[in-house]
């Protein structure tokens, strides 16, 4: 594995860096003034001031890969990039790179129809339009996605849905025109993965009630925020099905890879902010006499800090290559575990900000609250910590079945005596 980054990849970290630096970080405030100031759900203006200038830059679909209308970078590629952007919670719309936007562009890449791409994956690369995904469900465990109730029944020439939502990021943003919902077309299906199938819903179709907002631990990330759905003989034509019956959750499989990924692109960029702000702050506090950067806790937590980036970043570029050179799949092992660890790095990290700010921290004056809250939902959005740690057993515990894996399996393990024990010396096996 080589992380060297070609020529056009170096210059465009240095690009979303430049732009970082001259127009988000000194307009942070006012974007969020402007989100105060009138009707929290509507798009703000200088929001969209900022995606023009982005776009006018060519930084503008950064995330997609091998498409003319995307940069054509590569996952590994793509990396750094998205780290820059997860600096700032308001950056990744300025460059059309946010969730759940990239899902639904990177589903309906694949496995849209030319008439699907043309209606919504289009304006969707152009930013003209936002869109939103409707997976996770309030009655069930929806860790387990083969849990889903929410029916989708073919009456004719439509289907008609009914069932509720939730977590359905960003429905009531007025932008928002089309989402992406599972549910079962077969629950009696004996193949308990054939169930589920995916559809498109244009937000405008009669039915469909948006009940709530949620928030997280307080914040509700308005204008884009997370909202509770329900679905009331919602009917949509039936080409409006994606891939066909049965498909839904292959799809899901498909979305979710890309989609873990870049949120541990991000968090690697938020918890390398709150580093850069927990140094500054201790090396301008004094207490007890000297810096707080001086006092043996801090260093021990500000070198723990930089150890634990340096490894999440190193798996996570692992993971990338891998879902370059062999595939999602193959790469699921390397997806597992950057989910895992990202989230929880980052919590650690940003808590340790927290911390060293004193009560400062836990204000929203220098974003360390939001950003937590942020880390912390991450380890249960698209796959709680749990699932994915019983994924990396199973997936681990493969390897020494009976009959030997394709890297030995267990022809490696040194053989016993007796006694049951193992001989001292091992035999070595070819």
């Amino acid at each position: 594995m080589h992380f060297e980054y070609n020529e056009k990849t170096q210059q465009l970290i240095a690009q979303v860096r430049e732009f970082m630096i001259e127009h988000l970080y000194p307009n942070e405030a006012e974007m969020l003034a402007q989100i105060d100031a009138g009707d929290r759900w509507a798009p703000y203006p200088l929001l969209e001031e900022l995606k023009a200038k982005a776009k006018a830059a060519g930084l503008w679909n950064l995330f997609l890969p091998e498409s003319d209308r995307g940069a054509g970078l590569t996952n590994l590629e793509y990396a750094p990039l998205c780290e820059e952007m997860g600096r700032s919670l308001l950056a990744p719309e300025v460059f059309n790179c946010s969730a759940p936007d990239t899902g639904n562009m990177e589903v309906l890449a694949r496995y849209g129809t030319e008439e699907h791409k043309k209606k919504w994956l289009t304006p969707l690369l152009a930013g003209e339009i936002r869109s939103a995904f409707a997976m996770t469900e309030i009655e069930v465990a929806s860790s387990d996605a083969t849990n889903i109730e929410t029916r989708i029944e073919r009456n004719g020439d439509d289907y008609v849905i009914n069932g509720r939502k939730w977590w359905t990021s960003g429905a009531l943003d007025p932008r928002c025109k089309i989402l992406i919902l599972m549910g079962k077309t077969d629950p009696d299906n004996p193949n308990r993965y054939e169930q589920q199938s995916m559809v498109l819903v244009p937000m405008d179709t009669a039915g469909i009630k948006i009940k709530r907002m949620l928030p997280v631990f307080g914040f509700d990330d308005a204008p884009h925020g997370h909202a509770e759905v329900h679905f009331d003989n919602v009917r949509v034509p039936v080409p409006n099905i994606l891939l066909g019956e049965g498909r839904g959750f292959e799809i899901a499989q498909g979305r979710l890879g890309p989609g873990r990924i870049h949120h541990c692109m991000r968090l690697i960029g938020a918890t390398e902010r709150a580093l850069e702000r927990m140094c500054r702050r201790t090396k301008a506090r004094v207490a007890f006499g000297k810096p707080v950067a001086e006092q043996t806790v801090t260093q021990e937590r500000i070198a723990e800090s930089r150890i634990m980036i340096e490894q999440a970043r190193l798996l996570t570029l692992k993971a990338a290559y891998m879902m370059d050179t062999v595939g999602n799949k193959v790469a699921r092992k390397e997806i597992a575990m950057i989910k895992v660890v990202v989230p929880n790095m980052a919590c650690q990290i940003i808590d340790w900000a927290i911390q060293a700010f004193g009560a400062a921290g836990v204000t929203t004056d220098y974003g360390l609250p939001h950003a937590y809250a942020n880390a912390r939902l991450i380890r249960i959005a698209d796959g709680p910590d749990e699932v994915h740690r019983n994924q990396l057993a199973r997936l681990e515990l493969r390897e020494y079945d009976d009959t030997p894996s394709k890297r030995g399996g267990n022809a490696f393990v040194p053989p016993l005596d007796e006694s049951g024990g193992f001989i001292e010396k091992p035999l070595l096996v070819v």
